[in-house]
């Protein structure tokens, strides 16, 4: 199998040390990187660590594995993958960051692979991909990095508990069963959910806001049973230009008889549609207001309704 090799580059207005740093720290990359959903740290030593991903390539839903080095004095981070998702047989690559000025950084990003079989089509495949991804990952890096440094008013992030008298299974079964949300929620007008590989879903539905007005929206979701199932919207309300977020379920510490199931969000706010959605006078704090209370209302009717399924097979 014959090894291919490519890099892509770009400048980002911000500290070298910043830009590492949001690299470095996984949990960051559904916020920095459109193509990731979801990355879960399964080991971690002094300097390396293994990471599964979730993540869309080609407008598929793909997950894999990898190890990465990382070196925070040189500022570059090794990866490859451990476990690649076919087509490809072979995936690695280095992130470098070169500090080309007191507030300027240059980012290369190389990448190293091969396809099972040579197949010119699996090839052509995996160009596209890494192509694809990699010119959507470093502006997106650039523009989040850049942001992070100036403001933070667009960003934020809550969550909503409902504790549920009842088994987490059930809790679980009723939020993993989505394709049945517009019989089950009033707030659901059409549903599509389509799961190909178990446990990573596409969901895809139709909404009815308080005003009567409907927006569509598109996630994947990676599920993990019967404890949490973390999302990423990929068609997204014109007032978000960033939504993840995750359903979580927990015992309750004061009562083992009782389930915390919580639903959480972290947005980030389209600042250019503001005017056009809530009017000429209105300005971040007021789109915050309005994006948290519609998330926050859709999110514990959910709740609430899993929490009646869940509570009635007891």
């Amino acid at each position: 199998m014959t090894q291919h090799e490519v890099e892509h580059t770009i400048t980002v207005d911000a500290p070298a040390a910043e830009v590492y740093r949001l690299i470095a720290e996984v949990a960051n990359w559904p916020l920095i990187f459109p193509p990731s959903v979801y990355v879960d740290q399964v080991e971690r030593g002094a300097t390396d660590e293994r990471i599964r991903i979730w993540a869309t390539a080609n407008g598929e839903a793909k997950n894999w594995t990898s190890r990465r080095v990382l070196d925070p004095q040189a500022m570059s981070i090794r990866f490859w993958q451990e476990v690649s998702a076919p087509p490809v047989a072979e995936m690695n690559g280095t992130w470098i960051i070169e500090p080309v000025g007191a507030g300027e950084t240059r980012l290369r990003l190389l990448h190293e692979y091969r396809a099972i079989d040579d197949r010119p089509e699996d090839l052509d495949w995996i160009e596209k991909a890494v192509d694809t991804n990699s010119r959507s990952e470093l502006p997106s890096l650039k523009a989040s990095v850049e942001q992070a440094t100036r403001t933070e008013e667009l960003t934020m992030s809550f969550s909503d508990t409902v504790r549920v008298g009842g088994a987490a299974e059930d809790v679980y079964d009723f939020i993993n069963d989505a394709q049945l949300w517009s019989e089950r929620l009033p707030h659901v007008v059409t549903v599509k959910l389509t799961e190909e590989t178990p446990g990573l879903q596409v969901l895809r539905m139709d909404t009815r806001a308080k005003d009567g007005s409907t927006h569509t929206t598109e996630s994947v979701r990676v599920c993990f049973p019967h404890r949490k199932i973390a999302y990423k919207q990929t068609t997204l309300p014109a007032l978000m230009s960033l939504h993840t977020g995750y359903w979580l379920l927990e015992v309750a510490p004061d009562d083992a008889s009782s389930i915390l199931a919580t639903s959480q969000h972290t947005v980030v706010i389209n600042a250019a549609n503001i005017a056009s959605v809530l009017g000429a006078d209105a300005g971040v704090a007021e789109a915050r207001e309005f994006v948290r209370a519609a998330l926050s209302a859709n999110s514990t009717a959910t709740l609430r309704y899993a929490k009646e399924y869940a509570e009635s097979r007891r």
